[in-house]
């Protein structure tokens, strides 16, 4: 006997509440509420690239193309996020009834892929320079790099809350951090050729920008493949929730219980209890939708109480 199924998914004004998106807007992801930092930021580094790409090409430096090749990815990766965050505040249709918040996932996995491919090829290319350094203007290259390092530490300080909630928004202040640290490293480079003369420093400043940012991107993709894949939020023990479920006065047996994120910040879960006392299943109900929420933050939960006639009919049914 199966006498209820919870499904918190009431489209109205205690949608936002709930932390899921409404037939309004896909309000409820963490991306969308700091749009427009994406969107000074973008401006900024938009306006920045144009000047660095033209400052290396001047100075002959590969350090300062590296930078504005991340600094490239930047920009596409804003403008994705941004992207992203229009199509999650479109509202859930009957075909798809979570809406679009997950696009923002999709343009994290497409930031990490292009900045992993801009780090392969600025290393090919540093390593073609060692063998024979070009000649480098150290004073533009330094002058760019420093007025570089000051537009990502403001877009770094526009982006580090959003960052906190948003896959998305992490995977572009990775990519703001990288290139911060880059022009870091880019500044090194110019005082090395200003006060040695050693151009080889540049080739090889421009390797350590690219070899920088392979673990940050790495997690950054596995972020995103993890949550595409449906695996459980890596915040979230499956085993402990489990067990929390099965300690519940009342509660005999869990099944096909599924954990997974539909996008950062935004967790689900189901599953199927099975009571010894059909009596009981409103309160047993009531007393798990509450631990998912007060134990492990899940908004969205879809529980199933039955008894165990059902759950063995259940079970021959999928055998």
């Amino acid at each position: 006997m199966v006498v209820e199924l919870s499904e918190p998914g009431r489209r109205g004004d205690d949608d936002k509440d709930r932390g899921y998106p409404s037939s309004k807007h896909g309000g409820g992801t963490s991306a969308s509420r700091h749009k427009g930092s994406l969107e000074w930021t973008l401006a900024m580094t938009g306006t920045f690239l144009v000047v660095e790409v033209i400052g290396g090409l001047w100075t002959g430096s590969l350090a300062l193309l590296a930078d504005a090749a991340h600094m490239a990815t930047d920009v596409g990766g804003l403008f994705m996020a941004l992207v992203a965050v229009r199509f999650a505040e479109r509202p859930a249709t009957p075909q798809m009834t979570y809406g679009f918040v997950r696009t923002e996932v999709l343009s994290a996995l497409v930031n990490a892929v292009v900045l992993l491919l801009v780090t392969a090829f600025v290393l090919r290319e540093a390593y073609l320079r060692l063998s024979a350094p070009p000649e480098i203007l150290g004073g533009p290259m330094l002058a760019v790099a420093v007025v570089g390092l000051i537009v990502n530490l403001i877009s770094m300080r526009i982006l580090h809350a959003g960052s906190q909630e948003s896959l998305n928004l992490k995977g572009a202040y990775f990519e703001v951090l990288a290139d911060m640290l880059g022009s870091v490293g880019v500044i090194l480079a110019a005082l090395v050729v200003l006060l040695t003369g050693w151009t080889i420093a540049d080739p090889i400043i421009g390797a350590a920008i690219g070899l920088f940012i392979v673990p940050r991107t790495w997690i950054l993709l596995k972020g995103a493949l993890r949550i595409l894949l449906e695996g459980a939020p890596a915040h979230i023990d499956a085993g402990l929730l489990r067990q929390r479920l099965i300690e519940m006065p009342g509660v005999t047996e869990v099944h096909d219980l599924h954990v997974w994120s539909l996008t950062s910040g935004l967790d689900a879960m189901s599953g199927h209890l099975v009571v010894d006392d059909m009596a009981r299943a409103g309160t047993v109900l009531a007393a798990a939708r509450e631990a998912m929420h007060e134990d492990f933050g899940i908004t969205h939960a879809t529980i199933q109480i039955e008894d165990a006639a059902a759950a063995e009919t259940e079970e021959a049914t999928h055998a």
